[in-house]
């Protein structure tokens, strides 16, 4: 049926026209999609995180709508990557295993290999270097049946300085003189293989000549502030020094370096090559000073980490509402586009209304349709407006939840280092006192002899042990009493021990303050373990987590 307008009509028809231009739709296309991955990242190198997250997000989105998986992996990697920068590593763990899950479905081996040694190197910085080799080796068998030379390289040199971490010089060495050839090409890369080769010969016991080629590799190097390999020599030839017994060239070096860095990490490193120099030559003093001052770093580091964590739960919080928003605008935007077609509707039900009026055709049974589904899309639109406010509630929830972890963890963190610098003390004092006692001159004084006896039956005593369960029992309340309620069988060691795993310390800093070896803990993880008839899939800090 052709419809023929009159002047009368084309008031009608300018409504329709400006309608439609009001609404201009941005097509959310490939190239779009990419942008958005590329400025994240950018903005990632610039310590923009908040930008960046958002960026990324927003990309993410649209790639999971739009089923675009290579975008997807990049900016969920991406992500991932942002909250390893700033320390956030369970969350940065998270992103990383989606993105690994995507890539094992969808895309090709590089995407596996890159997103495998980005979970491995997260582990090496948390010390689990028996999964950080787990990793790199996938990550290296993928280079090595897809025979990507510089990836077998660069894995290769990974897992060297992963065994290199676990003291294991044999399988270390192998890996790292298989990287060389592949990595020769490469001036950094190829520094960085040679710097790993030095670290192994140190811990297989080559000292001289570890320290001979770290002090040329260092005279040589064409760019020392790559991946901080200048650093790490000079770390090599301080140990170097202090384990071939040329003391005042270790103090000399270590000073020098002091001077330089003003990481915290790097100084805690050094202040504790210093205090064992000052030991090896008796001048307890300073060795108890610089003690002293690895604590302090430690205070200093996690002070950092603190305030990192503060910050990250601000991103988060920020990011969940950038979240919201996006919500909140594609609910808007399907909002308006039901507005759009209902005004439409009723134009379209208005200029019908008019020509059937004006034809004599129009009839009140269909007006009265018309008003009944306009009073339904009323109603379809309050019940929406419900469901968000519901959801704007659940989200509140779930951030208060999120901080009140974040709290128990950082009272945690502070109970840790509290215990941590109670142990570093007695430890040192008791090299004091073995050292004292080993002296003939001290043995023959019988009145030091009994005072340095009394000393020690003091360090023997549990009243640390005893302040140190009160403070544990404020902060995680009950929790001992369930351990006791669910395993009667625990002793008062298996306790103690248990709640340094529960802070989430690791191997080494169990070792240090129980005064056993790392391998002995982890032994003794294992017994606690059955002992307590864990499954087999299950660790022992996963399962105290969830008590």
């Amino acid at each position: 049926m052709r419809i023929l307008f009159n002047r009368k009509h084309t008031g009608t028809v300018y409504i329709l026209l400006l309608l439609f231009s009001f609404f201009p739709a941005k097509a959310q296309n490939l190239e779009y999609c990419d942008s958005l991955v590329v400025k994240g990242i950018d903005a990632m190198w610039k310590k923009e995180h908040v930008k960046s997250l958002e960026l990324l997000t927003k990309a993410r989105t649209i790639a999971e709508r739009k089923q675009w998986h290579r975008q997807f992996f990049l900016a969920t990697n991406n992500i991932g990557a942002n909250y390893f920068e700033m320390l956030d590593y369970g969350e940065a763990l998270d992103y990383y295993l989606e993105a690994y899950n995507t890539a094992l479905k969808h895309l090709d081996p590089t995407s596996e290999m890159v997103v495998l040694n980005n979970i491995a190197i997260l582990y090496s910085k948390e010390d689990n270097n028996e999964k950080a080799r787990e990793y790199f080796k996938k990550a290296y068998d993928i280079a090595k049946e897809n025979k990507d030379a510089i990836k077998i390289g660069l894995y290769a040199m990974n897992l060297g300085s992963a065994y290199n971490a676990s003291k294991d010089a044999e399988t270390a060495r192998k890996y790292i003189l298989e990287s060389i050839p592949y990595l020769k090409n490469d001036p950094n890369l190829y520094a960085m293989s040679q710097v790993t080769l030095v670290q192994n010969d140190l811990i297989s016991g080559n000292v001289s000549e570890a320290r001979k080629r770290a002090q040329n590799l260092y005279e040589t190097l064409p760019n020392k502030n790559f991946n901080n390999i200048g650093l790490q020599l000079q770390l090599v030839i301080i140990e170097a020094y202090i384990k071939e017994g040329i003391y005042p060239l270790a103090e000399a070096e270590a000073k020098d370096l002091l001077r330089k860095t003003k990481s915290p990490e790097t100084r805690k490193i050094i202040f504790d090559f210093l205090s064992q120099t000052y030991v090896k030559t008796k001048r307890f003093e300073q060795a108890l000073q610089y003690k002293d001052s690895v604590i302090k770093a430690e205070k200093e580091l996690e002070s950092i980490k603190n305030g990192r964590l503060y910050e990250n739960n601000k991103v988060k919080f920020e990011i969940s509402e950038y979240r919201k928003q996006i919500a909140d605008n594609e609910a808007k935007l399907k909002h308006e586009r039901r507005l759009f077609y209902t005004a439409i509707g009723f134009l379209a039900a208005f200029a019908i209304i008019i020509a059937l009026i004006v034809r004599n055709m129009l009839s009140r049974h269909k007006q009265k349709k018309i008003i009944a589904e306009h009073n339904e899309r009323v109603i379809a639109l309050e019940l929406e407006k419900e469901k968000s406010e519901h959801e704007q509630k659940e989200t509140a929830a779930l951030l208060e939840e999120e901080r009140l972890k974040n709290e128990l963890e950082i009272r945690n963190r502070k109970l840790s280092a509290k215990a941590l610098y109670l142990s570093g003390r007695n430890q040192l004092i008791n090299e004091v006192i073995n050292t004292l006692s080993s002296s003939p001159e001290i043995a023959k004084n019988k009145t030091l002899s009994v005072q340095i006896k009394t000393l020690e039956n003091h360090l023997k005593s549990d009243d640390e042990w005893d302040s140190f369960i009160t403070h544990f029992e404020e902060v995680n309340h009950g929790f001992i009493n369930r351990l006791k309620t669910d395993h009667p069988t625990l002793t008062a060691n298996d306790i103690r021990f248990i709640s340094y795993v529960y802070m989430n310390l690791s191997n080494k800093e169990i070792a240090s303050m129980l005064n056993i070896t790392a391998e002995a803990c982890r032994k003794r993880k294992e017994r606690i373990s059955a002992k307590m008839e864990l499954p087999e899939n299950t660790t022992l800090f996963d399962y105290l987590s969830s008590l």
